[in-house]
């Protein structure tokens, strides 16, 4: 599970990236204002690649702690039976 968390972080990451570049290569190649007023609205899905990196950074963060949390709980319960 961690190695598809991480392949899943990274892709978020690279296809925000992706995006970005691809968007702003076209807005320049059309020339600024036309350019602009017509791929403007691409952006929001760099914007949501970029969300999802940030979501799923978050969230394994609070699974590691949550595991670790649960560990800490079984060890402490062996040692408190005879």
């Amino acid at each position: 599970m961690k190695m598809y968390n991480k392949i899943m972080l990274y892709f978020w990451l690279i296809t925000g990236l992706l995006i970005t570049v691809g968007v702003t290569l076209k807005m320049f190649s059309e020339g600024f204002p036309t350019g602009w007023l017509k791929w403007r609205f691409y952006y929001l899905f760099a914007i949501l690649c970029f969300v999802m990196y940030f979501l799923r950074k978050l969230m394994i963060r609070r699974m590691e702690k949550h595991l670790e949390f649960l560990e800490s709980k079984e060890k402490e319960g062996k040692r408190s039976e005879p």
